[in-house]
């Protein structure tokens, strides 16, 4: 089937329409199925905080791209047309969007790559210089999950299972049940509900339809205030977020939580070799190990706790490590300060 389509590699951003080739840029690999006058199919290529691969397969993959063979044929096997129906069309504008025209792509040099990821750095530098940036920018591309969906990553359409009270348990989709489309876009992956759901509003109602039994079932999914987030502790483009927390290292193991009278699930890591100039200045050392900020016990891990940072507090807060130093408690203020230039 792979002999059907013209395979088209791309490695860096520079040039890339982003208007078409609209997507979540911290992914790994992602695919469009696109026509030649740049129709666009469908799309595949996903991940979540476990893993960055956990959301695609061979099946999956395989699935879509016959879907999007059956959008661009005039005629499906039942005689009727399917283009309309798949078909997603980009913004019309004579203005191409690249990331060439953000200040932060112009200061690199005009040969180097520009990574996936950083056309969110780019974006996010831009509209922080305009006075538009906002934190709710962080919550790209939700999850099918963040509705209450539950989808077989080997054919990303259909309901494994679905959540209890979630948005998809009220409209009354039921496992095993076939998404055809979210929010207007047609659906044969995963990566197609998180397109739909990342057009989606911050609040408010969405239509969604599903095949159950050969029947075509319509409903409109009401989506509540903070519905959009999840961990996104995953993304790398949030590592470019200030304020950093100044700290950093790896997780104690389970043996060593233990030793400590630590619960499994609390935070607790080693602040690693290199320090943070702010993390000198609180008197933070190596080894030390972090248990927390403010004496709030947190549950999560080292890499959690950088987004949890980034997401809750501001450049100049002044914040209270809770240290744990050769047994002994300590709690160290820190003021958290931007970073130097790399």
């Amino acid at each position: 089937m792979a002999g059907e389509f013209v395979l088209v590699r791309l490695t860096s951003m520079r040039g890339v329409n982003l208007d078409l080739f609209d997507f979540d840029f911290d992914l790994t690999w992602a695919a469009f199925f696109i026509s030649p006058d740049e129709k666009v199919y469908g799309r595949y290529g996903g991940r979540d905080a476990m893993s960055p691969d956990g959301r695609m397969s061979l099946a999956g993959l395989h699935y879509a791209m016959t879907q999007a063979l059956a959008a661009h044929r005039p005629k499906s096997e039942d005689g009727r047309s399917k283009i309309e129906e798949r078909r997603i069309d980009p913004p019309s504008s004579a203005f191409k969007r690249t990331i060439d025209r953000y200040a932060a792509a112009q200061r690199r040099a005009a040969d180097s790559c520009i990574h996936c990821h950083q056309v969110y750095d780019a974006r996010r530098e831009w509209l922080q210089t305009t006075g538009k940036w906002r934190l709710d920018e962080v919550w790209v591309y939700p999850s099918p999950e963040n509705i209450g969906l539950t989808l077989d990553v080997d054919q990303g359409n259909r309901v494994q299972a679905v959540a209890k009270a979630s948005p998809a348990d009220r409209v009354g989709l039921r496992a095993g049940d076939r998404l055809r489309s979210v929010n207007g876009v047609a659906v044969a992956s995963i990566a197609d509900v998180q397109y739909g759901l990342q057009r989606a509003p911050a609040e408010g109602e969405i239509p969604i339809a599903w095949l159950r039994e050969g029947k075509i079932i319509s409903a409109r999914m009401n989506l509540t205030k903070d519905w959009r987030k999840s961990d996104i502790s995953w993304r790398w483009s949030l590592r470019g977020l200030e304020p950093t927390p100044g700290v950093q290292g790896d997780d104690l193991s389970s043996e060593e939580r233990g030793k400590l009278g630590l619960n499994e699930k609390q935070l607790a890591f080693y602040q690693g070799a290199f320090l943070s100039t702010s993390a000198r200045q609180a008197g933070i050392r190596a080894n030390d190990i972090i248990l927390g900020v403010d004496n709030k016990q947190l549950d999560m891990t080292a890499r959690q706790f950088q987004a949890f940072v980034r997401l809750n507090y501001k450049l100049g807060d002044r914040i209270i490590y809770n240290i744990l130093r050769e047994g002994r408690r300590l709690d160290l203020p820190l003021t958290l300060i931007r970073r130097p230039p790399s």
